[in-house]
């Protein structure tokens, strides 16, 4: 199973850092900006794929920290 974490909209208001397939936050922000830098910096820690989810709950875009089968050439 690939390791993944996500930029999540809180019921509450602001965003949550959540590890793919917690229950609970690893982090609360107010901003989604904050989340977003948060989690990229602990997904490329965790060589993790990074989801950020837009207010609606859907996946807007995805960063790959992983095992890059393809990975950028230069």
């Amino acid at each position: 199973m690939s390791k993944t974490r996500h930029v999540v909209p809180n019921s509450d208001g602001g965003w949550d850092s959540k590890k793919g397939g917690a229950e609970r936050a690893s982090k609360h922000f107010e901003t989604k900006k904050d989340a977003e830098t948060y989690s990229r910096d602990l997904s490329r820690k965790e060589g993790s794929e990074l989801f950020i989810h837009g207010k609606d709950g859907k996946i807007q875009r995805k960063d790959s920290h992983g095992n890059d089968k393809f990975p950028p050439r230069g």
